[in-house]
């Protein structure tokens, strides 16, 4: 056993092996150890090696899932071995093989899935600064490529896929190592193009790529001909489900870098939680694959006006009828059905995998007449899209009973009256209680013992019990079968044929059930294309459904596109904030223009500036995710990319500053900017001195101003960047408003032009908690500094010293190092003073 084990184990030597032995999967040597620290569960030892015991550790085969979750979570992958010989015909060891590896990207088991968030496994490749990208998800069946044009935009691409596991080149990988959790490092030529090619073309079996539109994407069809194979490698069988390929153009959608992902707590705050993110109070979907799809629409916004001005339609249809409640209510009963289906095609669904299908076809007819009243084009397509399946419903109905149980492995699964011979057999299993109570009765009589019992136990099978106690004939056709201490058991001719009758017809009920079952698969196959557009229809109804009732209930409004380049919001809010507060939201207006693109945002700290930027760029992802928006009013120019600075925070394991971490995100933003981008500044040159801090903050200004003119939102603290409006028309001064209150400041929050008179920095920090011993010492010394604000003594009014420069030496100490008095006369010393004096003059 232990050679076929180290056989199995020698081909997958980076997996953690699960070797089924009876009703354990076993793990030995090196797994043993580790999965016994990361499961928590006993390590042993069995047999020996070497003549050193053979560590050992095991998890029962029917809790298993519970154990491969927590590896996976862990970034484990494992491989399950199984039995596949026959035991009663296997001399030595019974025959076993790997027929699946679970690896976290690649994963199809409900049980280790997180319902309400996509699984991706993605593949990278690279060639000359460009890179070719591919994800799916195996367990929903969506597979997309595309490619980009630098290492920037590949990380922000895997920053918005948030991947389960990434493959890579194993020459790539210094490039990804903020994705190292991820990263499973792959030999260069499982990325080689031909290749590639072919496997993607048997897998779709077709003769090229052309009609999904990636023909001529070469790196992106190395990176997909890489992703196909490992999944069906790890998989061990064809993947029928992934029919397609998708191909997604950068242009098409509105770019955003991972800081500004970050910054703007789209789906994780900033703590690393989901709580008080845009996704918190955005999703209220009834379905998984409702929740997964908006999801991809916040994360990657569209650009296509057409697609958004559709959405809106079906929006406002949803609200005008009030029809999204109706909606969600048909929904909630349904299973992950896109994750069902996929089960289905790969032959690993369950009994209530198919219940929840059942159910989804259901609804069916009901969530037509629901669309009916809707006029929407989108809405007639995603009807007929839905489609009805009225015969496999009835198969469905018919076949699988109301509640069944988890595995088909005990039966009971196939409803009565689907099949006449599995009726029959099950009447034979069912009804002997009858015949044994039968004869019983029949037994008492004929031998006159009225304790007389049949019964049955598993080893022995059925029997006739008769007491010691009872002194009589025993019947010839009686033949002893088992003795116990006060008890004799019989079994008698009649009895032995009930006995092979029902033991037979309880497993030949068993095994026609099992194929009954996977008869199913076989029925369901042909639909199994067109039921993936329903579901896929399904989960766009409830993601708009959604979005309609949060428009509702939050008091959102349509955004208008519009070709005119610039950002005019009425009203805006932040739907973050508003939710989250006890008291109402203090709404802004905001007016950008190709004319002028840029407000400097003075004002208090606390004021409420960091929070009027992020609603800004929030409000315009939303509009461009087809939501309607936090506003009275709000109609949006074009926009191809958001940026963010915002936020204090360093890399120390990268050895980067905080102050490094933020003019990387300013040069990303220079770099990248254009006049189309929203750029959100918050502060830029607060991490180094004063007078370095404001020239780069002025130069950064002046560079998004005059050289790309982008709408920029620039939040500052120096006074001085408010003069900026005076040199250039394109820039606007605005201000948060507060006022003081004695010792003490109320902040209003509210937008007003002009720059803000001071930063109440003192009173902010009053309201923090900092001692008012330090408070009253911050007064004394801001007076100080005030009164003397530019020339506190003469070296005050000097320039900055460069820390990295020797100051050169002055004239007068390089003329006096040249004098040797002991060679002067009187007359010339006294003329080296005269000398001297002057240049210290001077």
């Amino acid at each position: 056993m232990m050679q076929q084990y180290l056989r199995i184990k020698a081909e997958h030597p980076e997996f953690l092996l699960f070797y089924r032995m009876g009703d354990f999967y076993e793990l030995f040597f090196d797994d043993a150890h580790k999965a016994a620290e990361l499961l928590d569960i006993t390590l042993t030892a069995r047999g020996s090696s070497n003549g050193a015991p053979i560590p050992m550790a095991g998890v029962p085969y029917h809790a298993a899932d519970g154990y491969l979750s927590r590896l996976i979570k862990l970034g484990e992958s494992v491989a399950i071995c199984e039995q596949i010989g026959d035991p009663a015909k296997s001399k030595g060891p019974v025959e076993r093989e790997v027929v699946r590896v679970l690896t976290p990207g690649t994963l199809t088991e409900e049980a280790l899935l997180d319902s309400r968030n996509e699984n991706l496994l993605v593949a990278v490749s690279h060639n000359k600064g460009r890179y070719g990208l591919a994800s799916a998800e195996i367990s929903s069946g969506r597979f997309v490529v595309s490619e980009l044009d630098s290492l920037s935009d590949i990380q922000a691409e895997l920053a918005r896929l948030q991947a389960a596991e990434i493959l890579i080149s194993d020459t790539e990988l210094d490039d990804f190592g903020a994705f190292a959790k991820q990263l499973r490092a792959l030999p260069e030529w499982h990325f080689e193009q031909k290749a590639a090619n072919r496997r993607l073309c048997e897998h779709f079996n077709t003769t090229d790529l052309k009609g999904f539109g990636c023909d001529e994407l070469d790196l992106a069809i190395q990176a997909a001909g890489c992703l196909i194979n490992y999944a069906q490698q790890t998989h061990r069988t064809a993947l029928p489900h992934l029919r397609r390929i998708n191909v997604e153009f950068t242009r098409d959608s509105i770019k955003l870098d991972p800081p500004s992902r970050k910054n703007l707590e789209l789906e994780q705050n900033l703590s690393g939680g989901r709580e008080n993110t845009l996704i918190s109070v955005l999703d209220r979907t009834a379905t998984p694959m409702g929740a997964r799809m908006l999801r991809r629409w916040l994360m990657r916004p569209v650009r296509d006006q057409k697609i958004l001005r559709q959405r809106q339609e079906v929006i406002q249809q949803f609200i005008d009828q009030h029809h999204f409640t109706d909606c969600h209510d048909l929904m909630r009963s349904l299973g992950d059905i896109e994750r069902i289906l996929t089960r289905i095609a790969l032959r690993t669904a369950r009994p209530r995998d198919f219940m929840h299908l059942r159910q989804m076809l259901e609804i069916l007819p009901a969530m037509h007449q629901l669309l009916k009243p809707m006029t929407s084009l989108h809405i007639r397509h995603l009807d007929r899209t839905l489609g009805t399946f009225s015969e496999l419903l009835t198969l469905l109905q018919t076949a699988i009973i109301d509640e069944p149980p988890v595995l088909i492995r005990d039966g009971g699964v196939i409803k009565p009256g689907f099949n006449n011979e599995l009726d029959h057999l099950r009447d034979l299993h069912q009804n002997a209680s009858g015949f044994l109570d039968k004869l019983e009765k029949e037994e008492r009589e004929r031998t006159g013992v009225s304790t007389l019992k049949v019964g049955y136990n598993k080893v022995h099978g059925y029997f006739i019990e008769l007491s010691r106690a009872h002194d009589i004939d025993v019947p010839t056709e009686y033949v002893r079968r088992q003795t116990l201490k006060n008890a004799e058991r019989y079994i008698t001719p009649e009895l032995k044929a009930f006995e092979e009758q029902v033991l037979s017809a309880n497993e030949k009920a068993l095994a026609l059930e099992k194929s009954l079952y996977d008869g199913l698969f076989d029925r369901v196959a042909p639909e199994l294309a067109a039921l993936e557009h329903s579901a896929a229809a399904l989960a766009e109804l409830d993601v708009l459904a959604n979005l309609a009732e949060r428009a509702e209930t939050l008091d959102y409004v349509a955004p208008s596109f519009s070709d005119v380049p610039g950002i005019h919001i009425e009203n805006g809010r932040h739907p973050v904030v508003e939710v989250c507060q006890p008291h109402p939201f203090c709404a802004n207006d905001l007016k950008l223009s190709g004319e002028q693109p840029m407000l400097i945002i003075t004002g208090p700290n606390m004021g409420g500036k960091s929070t009027y930027m992020r609603q800004t760029a929030l409000i315009v992802l939303m509009a461009h995710m087809g939501s309607y928006v936090p506003a009275t009013k709000a109609v949006i120019g074009p926009v191809d990319q958001v940026f963010t600075r915002i936020g204090a925070s360093d890399d120390l394991a990268s050895g980067r500053s905080t102050f490094m971490v933020e003019m990387n995100e300013a040069a990303n933003i220079l770099n990248n900017a254009t006049q189309h981008s929203l750029v959100l500044m918050d502060e830029i040159g607060r991490g180094t001195s004063t007078f370095d801090g404001l020239a780069l903050a002025w130069s950064c200004a002046e560079k998004l101003i005059r050289d790309i003119g982008a709408y920029t939102l620039f939040a500052t603290h120096y006074f001085e960047m408010t003069q900026l409006p005076a040199l250039f028309e394109k820039a606007r001064n605005v201000h948060l408003d507060a006022i003081e209150h004695g010792d003490k400041i109320v902040f209003l929050h509210q937008l007003k032009d002009g720059a803000a008179n001071q930063s109440y920095g003192l009173q902010v920090a009053q309201l923090a908690g900092v001692p008012d011993d330090v408070i009253a010492a911050a007064r004394v010394k801001l007076q100080q500094l005030e009164q003397n604000r530019y020339q506190a003594d003469d070296e005050a009014n000097q320039p900055q010293p460069d820390l990295f420069v020797v100051p050169s030496k002055p004239e007068w100490e390089k003329r006096l190092q040249a004098v040797n008095p002991d060679e002067l006369s009187p007359k010339q010393a006294l003329d080296v003073l005269y000398e001297l004096r002057r240049q210290l003059d001077a």
